[in-house]
């Protein structure tokens, strides 16, 4: 998790941007907790044995609430691999009772956006960061 966390490939355009070791650790430990109090957080993503990547719900630390995200390393994108566990990821978190779950992406960042509209999650609003235009997705279960 470190490694995928310090790949700017893969973690550059997360809120926060890479992590140092000591701030991949922090965050892992949090991941932990929240586990605890909320029967949801990060899952690891394995392809045929392998560590590719991570998915999984979170609170965001700019106040949004519960947020679905994701990152695999490059060399595994672009199989459909992010798709299918992000996915799992926001089915896990609807069945754990999550009822509203949101995820942020650039709207430059057509890759992110396709996973997000093709998991059935549609776009509720936007916002500026840091110059660029970022979609806030949501999905809702049970549907209103």
């Amino acid at each position: 998790m470190v490694r995928l966390k310090a790949d700017g490939g893969a973690f550059g355009r997360m809120l926060g941007g890479v992590r140092s070791r000591q701030q991949a650790e922090l965050e892992m430990a949090d991941d932990i907790a929240f586990w605890a109090c909320h029967r949801v957080g990060i899952f690891t993503i394995h392809e045929k044995g392998r560590f590719v990547g991570m998915t999984g719900i979170h609170d965001r630390p700019d106040g949004r609430g519960f947020a679905l995200r994701f990152a695999l390393f490059p060399w595994a994108s672009g199989r459909g691999i992010a798709r299918e566990a992000a996915g799992a990821a926001l089915n896990f978190a609807h069945d754990a009772g999550i009822n509203k779950v949101i995820a942020v992406a650039a709207e430059s960042n057509v890759a992110s956006r396709t996973i997000l509209g093709g998991i059935g999650m549609r776009v509720e609003e936007t916002f500026q960061r840091d110059g660029q235009t970022m979609l806030v997705y949501e999905s809702v279960w049970p549907k209103p």
